[in-house]
């Protein structure tokens, strides 16, 4: 009998979700990272991201789960799950390596009849192509002397809604057999699995989800644009539109895209077809239009305070909201970032107001962080919203600001308001 059914490699936004509910279904798990501070703070019972709270760890704990940094204790664990960051290069290409670090560890470690499953989102082909041949080089074979299998993580951070239980989960597996074991064991503690014929069908499902996102969020940031030198509130527009019942699904314009997903996973797409040899046209577009988004904003800002007969230049600017969605810490891939550093640029004075974030720097600048919501748009020349957390009151902006541009269409226009 090994000593854990589960080793979870990556111990994030997606590893910590899924060892909390494998955990809770009985099974033995194991955390693995190579950070020690995760390390520490999990084993102290100190959670560091929004969907898992000190008291869901504590239960943990207290039924088994523990962290370490010692890769050894793969070579005990009957299920090794990988849910390592796959982020973009600087010139835009996947970058595999934590994924390749993770799956030389596994390899090094692999025993027979062990079950290892993929998360990491990526590119269709990386599970046979480049994991396969790693976890290979410890002498077993895929299929015949352990399992391998790929599936995506579906986790979205901060829904209230749907987490890990009962969402969907898509499996492919390297063989039939690979596929199977992978759907049983997820099987435990998901309420629905998915198998699907392969690992390359697993891969390109969600890419689509969230391709799907990126290019109908640039639908409607580019509809804000000209609806905004049309005169027609794109808003009221997509509410109108959002009654019909069929044939239509809203999207909403903000001021850039960010997370974890979103802003990385179409490039995974658009690099798989360049090396076929041609451009995938509608993500590049969609790239476009959302990564300019920010630089729009600030051009707003200004037109803005120039109507008030005002610059940039010295202008009191504050930021509501620095994440990059609602009511959670996460800051990756904030949009906030592009358009503060483009502020600062023009010489603004800036400060930020939010609830979940304690301190906030640009490029090494630490941004003064206001505690008092009422006096900080009462005292700047203009606010910006760019996450509308449900602990800002909207009325008291309303009410308080001199100026303000909203990017997330939650205020009444009006003299003093503008909507993106």
């Amino acid at each position: 009998m090994t000593d854990f059914d589960l080793a979870v490699i990556g111990l994030g936004y997606v590893g910590m979700p899924l060892a909390k509910e494998a955990v809770a279904a009985g099974l033995r798990v194991v955390g693995v990272d190579v950070d020690p501070r995760k390390v520490d703070a999990l084993n102290a019972g100190q959670s560091y991201i929004d969907d898992l709270t000190d008291a869901d760890l504590e239960h943990m704990l207290a039924n088994g789960f523990s962290a370490t940094l010692e890769e050894s204790v793969l070579a005990t664990c009957d299920t090794i799950v990988i849910c390592v960051p796959t982020p973009l290069d600087e010139d835009h290409r996947p970058d595999l390596s934590a994924v390749e670090g993770a799956t030389k560890a596994v390899a090094r470690n692999l025993t027979k009849g062990t079950l290892v499953v993929l998360e990491s989102t990526t590119y269709p082909g990386t599970t046979d192509e480049v994991a396969r041949p790693l976890l290979e080089g410890s002498g077993l074979t895929a299929g015949v002397d352990f399992q391998l299998a790929f599936s995506p993580e579906r986790i979205d951070p901060g829904n209230p809604k749907y987490g890990l239980r009962n969402t969907p989960k898509v499996v492919g597996g390297f063989t039939t057999a690979c596929r199977d074991r992978a759907t049983a064991f997820y099987g435990q503690f998901i309420e629905q699995v998915v198998p699907v014929s392969g690992t390359r069908e697993a891969e390109m499902a969600k890419l689509l989800e969230n391709t799907y996102r990126h290019v109908n969020i640039a639908l409607v940031n580019e509809m804000a644009i000209f609806c905004d030198e049309l005169g027609v509130d794109l808003w009221e527009a997509i509410e109108a539109a959002a009654t019909k019942p069929f044939g239509f699904q809203k999207f909403l314009p903000g001021p850039g895209v960010g997370g974890h997903c979103i802003p990385v996973d179409p490039g995974y797409l658009s690099y798989t077809v360049r090396k076929l040899g041609y451009p995938f046209r509608f993500v590049e577009l969609a790239q476009e239009i959302n990564e300019r988004m920010p630089s729009y904003v600030v051009n707003r800002v200004q037109r803005l305070l120039n109507r008030h007969r005002k610059a940039v230049n010295g202008s009191k600017v504050v930021l509501l909201g620095v994440t990059y969605k609602p009511d959670i810490a996460d800051e990756r891939e904030t949009p906030a970032l592009p358009v503060a550093r483009a502020l600062l640029e023009l010489g603004a004075e800036l400060s930020f107001v939010d609830p979940h974030v304690k301190e906030w720097s640009v490029d090494g600048t630490l941004v003064p962080r206001e505690e008092d919501l009422a006096e900080a748009v009462s005292n700047a020349d203009v606010t910006l919203l760019l996450q509308q957390h449900a602990a800002f009151d909207l009325d008291l902006v309303e009410d308080r600001a001199r100026l303000v541009l909203d990017t997330r269409g939650v205020l009444a226009e009006g003299e003093r308001v503008e909507r993106l």
